[in-house]
């Protein structure tokens, strides 16, 4: 009966988290809130509807173990070097101060000291799954504040391994002190040598001899096994499950066979991860919410805002302009999934008593229920705060202070706004037939290594109209928006047309839907990536079919000046026809025996001349005579395969078959 009752019990969270999901889904929601909703509606402390509570939890921890499996594998040690400035300073500020200025509020509090640090640990992690999600849901990862926001997010995944090794200690369940913890963290780094020499030797062999087999599941048992061993291994050396499960997820992604994995564990993962955030929804307490509405909104609010303000310094000493660095630090101002793991460990250990747990449930909660508004309405008011104050004088970094020495008086000149990839092909370009040009980002190191190689690039944030008046645009011929941030590409276009009426505006953009707005605030040409992306490849598939160059180029042509329309017609884009590619279709005929052609050969029917199709093939029995040579001779019930124009391919049949005298 038990195992019926978990059934129900399973039945009705996933009856109630499809309901609340596609109402996530109909306002635009991400849906892992959405899960803490619906359990927030099905628990006890609601509609009551689930009593196996304790059995949901052990499903919610499984989930949790293959959330850091997966979290392991989708780690990357050369991502993390290519992102190392920003994982670096960024995220080990923001770790820092968060976990310093939360530690010390909650000791002004009159709280212990461990207790303290705990609630730190607690506070500085955010929602990895919910941010990395939203962004790319909104197309927006690779923004520089969803760049910075990610190297803070790998950062704080690299920090739960210390932390959970730490907790123990401060709980007063391992003793020994400082030289003990030492020890301890002696032992993960000789985990995580063995776990790296496992990842170089063992694993690749393992997995090769079970490709050769081309067994989907015996692959799929096999990274389960390899996660589940590890997890034990690191369990009986004193470390948790879930690190063993972090630690194996790490080796297989070090490996050739990390994507295939993961693809294999995503279904699995999300089903858990569902159930592990029902299990938060179900553990909030409405009774402790309603006797302390103010204490768990002003919890909300100090964490949100502290958090914000903690997390840009890193960003602003990195260079980055004191927008890009806010924006930033919103995207991480939530606590993260992995602090109610260490929340549940905390109350289990003592370190937190049960009025404090119910208290950082509702605000963990709410902080993340409110990270999809934030991801939304972030940009706006990030501007309606730079109207109160500027942004680079609160947050003034290590950045030019001024872009005064770039006012030599250009005139005709070309503005390229962002010095990514796209800038820099660009200024090669210009300098090649040189054009004047000048070049403005918001990345401080950036400009510096520009400049440093005789590039006329400045530090700015080419939205605001005095940047844009400093670079001379309302005498430049062209401004190019060459960045990934659909929000800034939009008011500089704006700001730009309003200085300049008669300068040339190019914008890219991501996605298309982007274009009538971009349009509508003025830039005179838009480049969506997905169709300019579509049209290469169709120009190349065109090509091996002979068509001319002069013909692509005059379909390229129009399907540019029409803004794309032709491609956005729904499924069957419709780009009209092509001169010089002929519809070509393939026929199966039958000989009959009354056709005029029985017993004589390919060459004595003179189909191609007479009709223009060709025969490609003859199937006679169970035998294919491909390209049947001018003297074969065709015998009663032969197949031919003919390929040709449509109107060939009938005038064939009606010829071979005796229809046309």
């Amino acid at each position: 009966m038990e195992q019926l009752v978990v059934l129900k019990d399973l039945a009705v969270i996933f009856a109630v988290s499809l309901v609340v999901i596609l109402v996530f889904h109909r306002f635009r929601l991400p849906v892992l809130p959405g899960f803490i909703v619906a359990g927030v509606l099905v628990g006890p402390n609601a509609l009551g509807l689930v009593t196996g509570v304790h059995q949901i939890e052990g499903l919610a921890d499984v989930g949790v173990i293959l959330l850091l499996f997966t979290i392991g594998i989708e780690f990357s040690l050369s991502r993390l070097r290519e992102m190392g400035r920003q994982a670096a300073v960024g995220g080990g500020l923001q770790v820092g101060l968060t976990i310093g200025v939360a530690a010390a509020v909650a000791a002004v509090l009159g709280l212990r000291w461990q207790v303290a640090l705990f609630l730190g640990f607690l506070v500085a992690l955010s929602s990895t799954a919910l941010v990395l999600k939203g962004l790319t849901d909104r197309g927006e990862i690779d923004t520089p504040q969803g760049r910075l926001a990610t190297g803070i997010l790998i950062f704080q995944d690299l920090c739960v391994v210390p932390i959970m090794l730490v907790v123990p200690f401060l709980a007063g369940r391992e003793g020994g002190g400082a030289p003990a913890l030492l020890l301890a963290l002696g032992k993960a780094v000789i985990i995580v040598v063995a776990v790296g020499g496992l990842a170089r030797v063992v694993v690749p062999r393992l997995f090769a001899e079970i490709l050769k087999t081309r067994s989907r599941e015996l692959f799929l048992i096999a990274v389960i096994l390899l996660g589940t061993l590890t997890a034990l291994g690191t369990a009986a050396a004193g470390a948790s499950l879930a690190l063993g499960a972090f630690l194996a997820g790490l080796v297989i992604s070090e490996s050739d066979y990390g994507h295939q994995a993961l693809a294999e564990l995503l279904p699995f993962r999300d089903v858990f991860i569902s159930l592990f955030f029902v299990a938060i929804g179900m553990l909030v307490q409405f009774d402790f919410i309603r006797h302390h509405p103010w204490l768990a909104a002003g919890g909300v609010v100090a964490v949100l805002a502290g958090k914000t303000l903690v997390a840009s310094v890193g960003p602003a000493l990195l260079g980055y302009a004191g927008r890009v660095a806010v924006l930033a630090a919103l995207l991480v101002s939530q606590i993260g999934e992995f602090s109610f793991v260490l929340a549940k460990e905390g109350r289990g250990l003592a370190l937190m008593s049960e009025s404090m747990y119910q208290g950082f449930l509702a605000v963990a909660a709410f902080t993340m229920l409110v990270t999809p508004f934030l991801l939304q309405g972030g940009p706006a008011l990030v501007d309606a705060l730079e109207r109160v104050a500027p942004l680079d004088r609160l947050l003034p970094g290590f950045r030019t202070r001024t872009i005064s020495d770039a006012a030599q008086p250009l005139a005709d000149h070309v503005i390229i706004a962002g010095y990514g990839l796209n800038g820099r092909n660009l200024a090669a370009a210009l300098r090649a037939i040189q054009a004047p040009y000048v070049t403005v980002e918001l990345n401080a190191q950036t400009v510096r290594q520009a400049r440093a190689r005789g590039e006329p690039a400045f530090y700015g944030d080419a939205t605001r109209e005095e940047i844009l008046r400093a670079l001379g645009a309302e005498r430049a011929r062209m401004l190019v928006a060459a960045i990934s941030d659909p929000a800034a590409t939009r008011r500089m276009v704006r700001v730009a047309r309003g200085l300049n009426p008669t300068m040339h505006i190019i914008a890219r953009t991501r996605y298309v839907v982007e274009i009538p707005e971009l349009v509508r605030l003025g830039a005179n040409d838009v480049i969506p990536e997905e169709f300019e992306t579509s049209i290469e490849i169709f120009a190349r598939v065109l090509a091996q079919y002979g068509v001319s160059r002069q013909e692509v180029d005059r379909l390229e042509d129009q399907i540019r000046a029409s803004h794309y329309e032709a491609l956005r017609g729904g499924e069957r884009p419709a780009l009209g026809t092509v001169a010089g590619v002929p519809q070509m279709a393939a026929a199966r005929i039958r000989l009959p025996s009354h056709s005029p052609f029985v017993g004589r050969s390919v060459a004595q029917t003179g189909l191609r001349t007479r009709t223009g199709a060709l025969i490609v093939s003859v199937r006679r029995g169970s035998r294919d005579i491909a390209a049947p040579a001018p003297a074969f001779r065709l015998a009663v019930g032969d197949e031919l395969v003919v390929v040709g124009e449509p109107h060939q391919l009938k005038a064939a049949t009606d010829l071979l078959t005796a229809r046309a005298v």
